[in-house]
């Protein structure tokens, strides 16, 4: 084994979400994969494995953790204008070949992600909600590589925040199955879904099943859990005009009021050839959006490039509800029992009820805690 393997290795606990079989094989039960595995084998994420018969998992440790603006994430429905105290481990059950998060993300399947075992710090539960409560954060997020092949880590820091009045979010590419979902909805209150294509052939090529992913969207929105879908909009891949409105209209059919995030493509890891996504495309496919029936459509990472896709407007009288900039806020409107002050209608979403806490300009950037 590699040294980070055995780094790794030496920081898991044994899991809960799995099922022992004959043999001493196990079924894991925490991505769409549900890997059957023999003893001393990996499943397909690398990170969690079989050790004589019991499934080991990623505990007490982070590879990042640092304060980001919830907008980052991106959630713009959820506690806006504050910060999410954000933590990640290394690993994950897809390889796409367009990961923005790949250092961390491909640990122990490509060689190049090696170099991450010098983010990986020892850490307890407590630790990381007593960081949360002195940064001033509403909420605790698990980003940065996959969360539900880390859920049960990710479970013992939200259980414990949730006892401190912190809220808790996944960062998430939606590959979950409905074990998972039970599993963590008791302690999650927000889930952001990366929907990559509606081509199940190349879902498959990214290592994922299209139809698992639309399942944990309909799932995770029946459940009660305040949900995001993004896009990421990538040049000869899944922009066009047909799959964008696939795309968009399987989000409306979940929900209108569910926010759908185009988010601007850029050369990276293994997908170098496509130009960067232009401002053009991304209005269009926000414009695809609300053609579909979608009420709240925002297009991002081109800040001050995208008009009116940056802000949130009310449904109702068009109302500038929300103005932002990137993630910064320059305006906040909505009332604190979440409604237009104009019109009085009721906005999606999971709103601050102290409106002092609502972070107006500002960098709006990251603060590493570690």
């Amino acid at each position: 084994m590699t040294a980070l393997a055995d780094l790794l290795d030496s920081l898991t606990a044994e899991g809960k979400l799995y099922e022992k079989l004959e043999g001493g094989k196990v079924r894991c039960l925490a991505c769409g994969h549900r890997c059957v595995i023999n003893p001393g084998r990996r499943g397909a994420c690398k990170v969690r494995f079989n050790r004589e018969g019991k499934l080991m998992v990623p505990w007490g440790y982070v590879a990042g953790l640092q304060a980001d603006p919830i907008e980052k994430k991106p959630f713009y429905h959820f506690m806006p204008g504050s910060d999410a105290l954000t933590f990640g481990m290394l690993g994950c059950d897809m390889h796409c070949p367009f990961c923005q998060n790949w250092l961390t993300s491909q640990a122990l399947r490509d060689p190049a992600s090696d170099m991450a075992g010098r983010f990986v710090r020892r850490v307890t539960p407590e630790t990381i909600v007593q960081l949360a409560l002195e940064s001033g954060a509403s909420t605790i997020a698990s980003s940065y590589n996959e969360p539900l092949i880390t859920i049960e880590w990710a479970a013992d820091i939200f259980r414990l925040a949730k006892q401190h009045g912190l809220k808790t979010v996944f960062v998430s590419n939606g590959h979950a199955t409905p074990e998972a979902l039970d599993f963590i909805a008791p302690y999650l209150d927000g889930y952001k879904v990366d929907l990559k294509t509606m081509d199940a052939r190349e879902y498959r090529k990214l290592g994922g099943n299209l139809e698992v992913v639309l399942e944990t969207i309909r799932a995770a929105h029946a459940r009660g859990l305040w949900v995001e879908v993004v896009t990421l909009v990538v040049p000869g891949y899944n922009d066009s005009t047909d799959m964008l409105m696939e795309t968009a209209r399987f989000v409306a059919s979940v929900s209108p009021d569910v926010p759908w995030h185009v988010t601007a493509f850029h050369p990276d890891y293994k997908m170098t050839d496509p130009p960067a996504t232009s401002v053009r495309t991304l209005i269009k496919a926000a414009e695809i959006g609300e053609e579909a029936g979608l009420r709240f459509v925002y297009a991002g990472n081109l800040p001050g490039h995208v008009g009116p896709y940056e802000h949130t407007r009310c449904p109702h009288c068009g109302a500038v509800l929300i103005e932002r900039w990137g993630y910064i806020l320059k305006q906040y409107n909505i009332t604190a029992e979440g409604k237009c002050p104009k019109c009085g209608a009721s906005i999606p979403g999971v709103w601050p009820r102290d409106l002092k806490r609502v972070r107006l300009g500002g960098p709006g950037m990251p603060r590493w805690i570690w």
